[in-house]
């Protein structure tokens, strides 16, 4: 039996073609394809063994449209509604930033810091998603996690991603730490830290810009929370702050500035300094670099 196959319905494989000509880098293909014909849950291995199946017309539809919204610069976790994050599945929407892996080094210097405490409480400052905090509750169950934001469009969003994972995070609506009562053996937090005038900033239209960017040298919102984070520090308790890649030194120099020590870095995959932390104000010490 012979089977016509309409020049206007794609193949799997002319479908992946289609992307690569028009730039679209293959991952990003493979995902979006797997989203338009309903397998998302099956892996990239599926096109692989069904790279001769025809898109249907409703699929080649969908295919069309979220290869023109890529192309645009619109997130693939936007159009999925989707991002794995240290293990977690999490929905995520235009309302919040798209978690990146960069953000993991953060998570897994919290974790390490946590280790040898029994019960710590945990506070995570503009949680988004709340990827960072539910990434901590799900690896440390016994911890007393609390996730702050100031938009209650992603409260929303990071509330619905706790209830779905059944993790017990408590969501708190704040700007940093203002509403926030007692202490805390960690404060973790991936603030907006971009410049206003950052060249970058239009290919990042699609995410909210008020989790992006934070006055003139990107810093306004690490300092305001540098400045509130030492009276809800426990003893030896630690503050760590995710950054742009070129702002190290500056967040090591305002920690240091205002009493804290042992300030550190952690640098992200591509070997870039990430992240940077100190201990609860007491005495200063020189910064340390930690690959």
């Amino acid at each position: 039996m012979t089977v016509t196959v309409s020049p206007s319905l794609p193949t799997v494989t002319q479908a992946l073609q289609q992307a690569a000509a028009q730039g679209l880098a293959r991952i990003d293909a493979q995902l979006l394809l797997l989203h338009a014909v309903g397998q998302a849950d099956a892996g990239r291995a599926w096109l692989l063994t069904h790279d001769s199946d025809v898109l249907t017309p409703t699929q080649a539809t969908q295919w069309a449209q979220l290869l023109a919204r890529r192309l645009d610069g619109e997130p693939v976790a936007y159009l999925t509604g989707h991002k794995e994050f240290f293990g977690l599945g999490l929905q995520v929407d235009a309302r919040v930033l798209d978690p990146r892996p960069d953000t993991e080094t953060l998570v897994e210097w919290a974790l390490e810091l946590l280790q040898p405490l029994s019960k710590p409480r945990v506070a995570d400052l503009g949680t988004g998603s709340g990827a960072i905090a539910l990434a901590l509750q799900h690896q440390r169950p016994d911890a007393e996690v609390t996730a702050v934001d100031a938009s209650q469009d992603a409260l929303a969003v990071a509330s619905t991603n706790a209830q779905r994972l059944q993790l017990p995070v408590r969501f708190v609506h704040s700007s940093w730490l203002e509403q926030l009562e007692g202490l805390f053996d960690a404060i973790v937090t991936n603030p907006p830290y971009i410049r206003e005038d950052d060249p970058h900033m239009p290919a990042l239209r699609h995410e909210p810009r008020q989790a992006l960017t934070s006055g003139q040298d990107g810093l306004d919102d690490i300092r305001a929370i540098i400045a509130q984070a030492p009276a809800r520090l426990a003893a030896g308790g630690w503050l760590l702050i995710e950054h742009g890649w070129d702002q190290a030194e500056a967040v090591a120099a305002l920690l240091q500035d205002s009493g804290f020590t042992q300030v550190q870095h952690r640098h992200d995959l591509a070997g870039i300094a990430r992240c940077t932390g100190g201990q609860s104000p007491t005495a200063r010490s020189r910064v340390q670099t930690v690959k």
